[in-house]
């Protein structure tokens, strides 16, 4: 890493393998240096600094979209790429790339119909699948919990909750997989490729299944979005498929990597292990503190939308920032002793579901499924262990690892 004092210009390289596989200490110079830095690999504005984050995330003059402003054109901003316009079509269409006054309307609707579901009523759901899943990997010396137990749980619970068959989970896994990559820092044209085709058959997938629910409701959340208004307003045909994907690929994708970096930090620091093995009725601070210490999201952009300064820099209209927030969850300012993992900590304002208006729609499905299954396997499998130290994928800027084989 070099850092320039003076311009407050950083070359960080995220393809770097010391940087992806622990980027906390190159938060913590950066942090110490210059806060507010300008990343040249990726020519944009970043903020570390757990109050400047929070800031941007808050402050509407910061958004995830600009042209709803007016067209790009005018805008002065480059066009879509013609060969992933499908991609970024379905990406606005979705709350995460709108802003007010469609956002509101799109949230107030989507909100509505997931909290409709009742999200504690998944909890005895949550508790079968984990001890199903469990009993299965006690038939083994051996297991990759990412593949035997941190992947099929978020995902088939998203799935029955949205009322899409779980025989096509590994299908959906892999279309979310391949769609996400276009938030990658570094994606290639292979990778945008990937998305765009992974969009294309997701999207006609659940057009199928959105043509099923209108002649043939059940009770699922699919048919709710169909369904629901709110002062007159309706989903459109784009905006449910968008949303339906966004809620799919959302609601696995990060909580599967909270899940295997929360089992990895537990096992890698024994006497927290040891804490939360002894006293079960902490896991709602630990689950906060394992979605602090290994936050599953590190990168997340805004553009400016009026005139705005942070600190002692002016970021005019038509910038875009980013905020980092792994590094503003690691913030010694905020929290004490911020590298250590601390199941019993108490003050825990940390940012890994956003903040403002797009703070995460699913934030209370997630907690759900990590405070319910990770007391389960801890209690199942009492003897498990590490059975090598495993690797950090290069997936900047999604936080998990590329396996986690345990045995017990």
């Amino acid at each position: 890493m070099e850092i320039n004092l003076d311009t407050k210009y950083v070359k960080l390289d995220p393809k770097n393998p010391d940087f992806y596989q622990n980027p906390y200490p190159y938060y913590a110079e950066i942090r110490e240096k210059c806060p507010i830095f300008y990343w040249e690999d990726f020519n944009i504005w970043c903020f570390v600094n757990h109050a400047d984050v929070d800031a941007v995330l808050r402050n509407r003059d910061f958004g995830v979209q600009i042209d709803h402003l007016a067209p790009r054109e005018e805008l002065g901003l480059d066009q879509i790429p013609e060969n992933v316009k499908v991609f970024h079509n379905n990406d606005s269409h979705g709350i995460l790339g709108m802003e007010p006054p469609k956002h509101t309307q799109i949230r107030k609707l989507v909100q509505k119909s997931f909290m409709n579901r009742q999200i504690g009523g998944f909890k005895t759901r949550i508790e079968e699948l984990s001890h199903k899943l469990i009993d299965d990997i006690e038939k083994q010396e051996r297991t990759n919990l990412l593949e035997s137990f941190a992947t099929p749980i978020p995902i088939t619970i998203i799935a029955e909750l949205l009322g899409v068959p779980i025989e096509m989970g590994s299908q959906m896994f892999k279309w979310s997989h391949d769609m996400v990559r276009m938030y990658h820092l570094g994606k290639t044209e292979a990778d945008e490729a990937r998305a765009v085709k992974a969009t294309i058959e997701f999207s006609d997938y659940l057009r199928m299944h959105v043509a099923e629910r209108r002649s043939k409701p059940k009770d699922d959340l699919l048919t709710q979005l169909i369904e629901i208004q709110e002062e007159g307003e309706r989903l459109t045909e784009e905006e449910l498929i968008a949303n339906c994907i966004l809620l799919l690929n959302a609601g696995h994708e990060a909580t599967v990597n909270v899940i295997g970096n929360g089992i990895y930090a537990l096992l890698k620091n024994p006497d927290q292990l040891q804490i939360l093995r002894e006293h079960p009725e902490l896991i709602d601070r630990a689950v906060e503190e394992i979605l602090r210490y290994d936050t599953p999201l590190h990168f997340f952009k805004r553009w400016v939308l009026k005139d705005s300064q942070i600190g002692d820099i002016r970021f005019p209209f038509k910038t875009q920032v980013a905020v980092l927030l792994g590094a503003a969850n690691h913030d010694p300012g905020v929290f004490e002793n911020p590298e250590k993992l601390d199941v019993m900590r108490e003050y825990n304002p940390h940012l890994s579901f956003g903040g403002g208006i797009h703070f995460c729609v699913g934030a209370p499905l997630a907690r759900l499924e990590l405070q319910t299954a990770i007391p389960i396997i801890l209690e199942r499998l009492p003897n498990m262990q590490l059975e090598s130290e495993p690797l950090f994928a290069d997936t900047y800027h999604f936080r998990g690892l590329e396996s986690l084989v345990v045995r017990y």
